[in-house]
């Protein structure tokens, strides 16, 4: 019996988010540089056995193993882009919140499409692979090598993958499922309407964390209001993050309810989350490095 692979599936992180319109056809032009943190689900794949998935770890709670699972929603996508395609029995540990704007369903997607990748000997940089995850999800693309970027449309424009320094952050999730479908619906945008222009694509990577910074803090999460008035919850968590000491910069990641916050360094951001932790014990509290 071959040994399993294992990879894991890092939470992405909107590290600012712009909504450029919504097109003809209902879906919204997006634009945002993500990051990828250190915390996220790990996945495995067993060899040989039918395509099948299991579940583990603290957040696998009432996640339902069917045919809208993104794991083998993915699976099933690449078997029929792939005749003959291996195939494996998954098994997911799952640490992430669900519905929470952290890419995480994505990022489970991405991971089991390189597992099927590398027990089939499919490159990582085979179109295929991006074909088939943009038909998965619109977050599954920049999922699949999950490293910082720029991403835009509704997630099938990848920009040149980005170095960023380091960055010293905070994730937290009140435990308050946020559908992506009502923000949208509450963001009110009529078909055809456009907001702003798309930036340029080859967005130069800044030299240090100081200069994103003060990039960062021109920008925005245009998801934020209306994400507010389905979930008020998250403007408790954005005013505790922003009163941390040594918080540097707090805001929304893609549609919430997760929020981050940004430190100068890992100390600063330790003590912030053992400070909300004793303050707020139901929450969704990690420390971690987004890059």
């Amino acid at each position: 019996m071959s040994l399993p692979l294992t990879t894991r599936a890092r939470a992405k992180v909107n590290l600012d988010l712009r909504v450029l319109g919504r097109r003809g056809d209902g879906y919204h032009e997006l634009e945002s540089l993500v990051a990828f943190a250190g915390v996220g689900d790990t996945l495995s794949l067993e060899p040989g056995a039918p395509l099948s998935l299991t579940l583990s770890g603290p957040r696998a709670e009432g996640l339902a193993v069917d045919d809208g699972n993104l794991v083998l929603r993915a699976a099933r996508a690449l078997a029929a882009a792939r005749p003959g395609l291996r195939m494996g029995r998954f098994h997911l540990v799952k640490r992430l919140p669900v519905a929470s704007g952290i890419g995480g369903g994505s990022a489970d997607a991405a991971a089991a499409l390189r597992l099927l990748a590398r027990l089939n000997g499919i490159a990582p940089a085979d179109p295929l692979l991006r074909q088939v995850a943009a038909g998965v999800g619109a977050d599954v693309p920049v999922c699949l090598d999950s490293r910082a970027r720029l991403m835009a449309g509704i997630g099938e424009k990848l920009g040149p993958v980005l170095r960023l320094p380091p960055l010293f952050a905070l994730l937290v999730n009140p435990g308050v499922g946020v559908e992506t479908v009502g923000v949208f619906r509450a963001l009110g945008l009529k078909a055809g309407e456009v907001l702003a222009e798309a930036r340029a694509a080859n967005l130069a990577a800044p030299a240090s964390a100081a200069e994103l910074l003060g990039h960062l803090t021109a920008t925005t999460n245009d998801l934020a209001p209306p994400a507010l008035r389905v979930a008020p919850m998250i403007g408790e968590v954005l005013e505790r993050l922003a009163a941390l000491p040594g918080c540097r910069l707090a805001r929304m990641s893609g549609s919430g309810a997760t929020c981050f916050a940004l430190f100068d360094d890992c100390i600063a951001s330790a003590a912030a989350a053992k400070a909300l932790q004793g303050d707020r014990p139901g929450w969704w509290v990690k420390p971690t490095l987004l890059s």
